[in-house]
């Protein structure tokens, strides 16, 4: 109960500050796209270390099946997991739909070219984050405390760069709510299905650069371990209806 709490929890926290930092730029026009892309990399990097050592904090759906399928996290904590993140994500949406009304669609994600673009490149960018995240959660890096910054950093690099084309959301929860709750639902398929491709394309390749001892002892761990789940998650900055 306590972990899936901590998801919902993290998982508002990075919706409300991420697609809020896309409203409020929509209103004021003075957080602008590099702004957005430091916002979900900063609240991903602070849900990490606040959260991590309860759930992993991981936030994101993808991450959560990608651990699953990495044989990280047992099959049991999916569903309450995926159910906390959703929780979250709809209520952070829900919370900006009553102060802001329903400017730049909530930060909904959506294509700026072709859908099957936008996929190849979700696709691409979950997969580099949970290979990331897999590897900073893995060995000898697991002590130290640059796990925040290296997965924050990775979410606010990818936001910079390829948010203007595809929203850079790697995260089905963080695009599901604002889509949801603005009624935008425009491509929603791709948000919702290039990342849980790309999550679980990272976990062979992981196992590839990864020693094997280091894999072993990581599924050894408990599934909440500080920083043992890498904790991420995820989430889009930049292109949404408004860019």
């Amino acid at each position: 109960m306590k972990r899936c709490a901590a998801e919902a929890i993290g998982t508002f926290a990075l919706v409300f500050a991420g697609t809020g930092a896309i409203v409020i730029d929509d209103i004021t026009h003075a957080v602008t796209h590099v702004g957005v892309a430091m916002t979900f990399g900063l609240v991903v990097m602070a849900m990490i270390y606040a959260l991590g050592d309860v759930s992993g904090a991981h936030l994101n759906p993808a991450v959560t099946i990608g651990f699953w399928l990495a044989r990280r996290l047992p099959g049991r904590c999916v569903g309450p997991y995926i159910v906390g993140q959703l929780i979250g994500a709809f209520a952070a949406s829900g919370a900006l739909l009553a102060m802001f009304g329903n400017r730049a669609a909530l930060g909904a994600t959506t294509p700026a070219g072709s859908p099957w673009q936008s996929f190849a490149l979700e696709a691409v960018l979950t997969g580099l984050l949970m290979l990331v995240i897999l590897n900073v959660s893995t060995g000898p890096k697991e002590s130290g405390v640059m796990a925040g910054i290296a997965v924050g950093g990775v979410i606010g690099l990818e936001a910079m760069f390829a948010g203007p084309i595809c929203g850079a959301s790697m995260n089905p929860a963080r695009s599901l709510a604002p889509a949801i709750v603005s009624g935008q639902h425009a491509a929603l398929w791709v948000y919702l299905t290039a990342p849980i491709l790309g999550a679980a394309a990272a976990v062979p390749l992981w196992r590839i650069v990864r020693p094997r001892r280091d894999i072993q002892a990581a599924a050894d761990k408990p599934p909440q371990g500080k920083l043992n789940s890498a904790i991420a998650s995820v989430d889009t900055p930049a292109r949404s209806s408004q860019h």
